[in-house]
């Protein structure tokens, strides 16, 4: 599934030709996908104007000018892609929405597994959707701090990479990610999530963001269906310290090769880490 990284590349992508632009077309080629396409959309989104895109989570939102929201989710195999006016583009198998501007530039949505999910939500409380509930803050925004995460950790027992992937605890942190970073501040991934001290959520915030600025710089990373919206491959993946690296040396530790990144499951995931680096 694109975590956060890749769903802000695929939103700074559609922002290039979607911000300012007006919706001529929507097209949708199948009732649905993992639920039904908003009743009207239509005839909602047709001739409305751009006004801003931005990203939620794992979700991206598109505003218009007196319109409501459009609200994407990728799910687990989504991939957006850009088509410009002169291009000659035969619709593919799997393209089941595409938005086409007045000035001919074409906005692909495409989903073999058909896990994503499209709303429309009200521009003046699109924050109350049901899909936002309960959600997090932002691990990019200013609302996200080591006092932040601290205050949150202190009720629960479960083990810190757990307690990362929910939502309510930070927004869009995936698998990926919180792999990495847990790496970067040295920190044990079967640590109880009370037991951080502020120091350690301080420095653990800071590697968090660091880790998906890196990432969203190199266009996200590609293990399976993540494209660019020019359908280029991100290459984070060639940066990973330790996500699938299990059996490999820490590039970190001065231990000649005798420690070596191990993986464990965790909630039905792998988690990579370093014994020796992280404790």
């Amino acid at each position: 599934m694109p975590e956060l990284p890749e769903v802000e590349t695929v939103m700074r992508g559609m922002e290039k030709v979607l911000q300012g632009a007006q919706i001529a077309t929507v097209e949708q080629r199948r009732p649905d996908l993992r639920v039904p396409f908003p009743p009207r959309m239509k005839e909602i989104l047709e001739g409305q104007s751009v006004v801003a895109l931005e990203r939620r989570a794992k979700y991206i939102l598109v505003h218009f000018n007196g319109a409501p929201s459009f609200i994407l989710h990728l799910g687990m195999s989504g991939r957006v892609l850009l088509v410009p006016p002169a291009q000659d583009y035969q619709p593919q198998k799997h393209d089941h929405l595409i938005l086409t501007t007045t000035a001919g530039d074409r906005v692909v949505y495409n989903d073999a597994r058909r896990f994503g999910m499209v709303y429309l939500a009200d521009e003046a409380g699109w924050e109350a959707h049901t899909a936002f509930a309960g959600m997090g803050p932002e691990p990019l925004g200013n609302e996200f701090s080591g006092a932040v995460l601290f205050e949150a950790l202190q009720k629960k027992v479960s083990p810190i990479k757990t307690t990362l992937l929910d939502q309510r605890v930070v927004a869009g942190l995936g698998n990926i990610y919180v792999c990495e970073a847990l790496y970067m501040a040295g920190i044990h991934p079967q640590r109880a999530s009370n037991s951080l001290s502020v120091e350690e959520c301080e420095s653990l915030t800071q590697k968090i963001r660091i880790v998906l600025e890196r990432a969203i710089a190199a266009g996200g990373s590609t293990l399976k269906d993540h494209r660019k919206t020019d359908g280029t491959l991100g290459y984070f993946q060639y940066n990973f310290a330790v996500y699938d690296k299990e059996g490999k040396s820490c590039p970190d530790c001065d231990c000649g090769g005798k420690v070596s990144v191990e993986r464990i499951k965790q909630g039905g995931r792998s988690t990579f880490f370093c014994p020796q680096k992280q404790n």
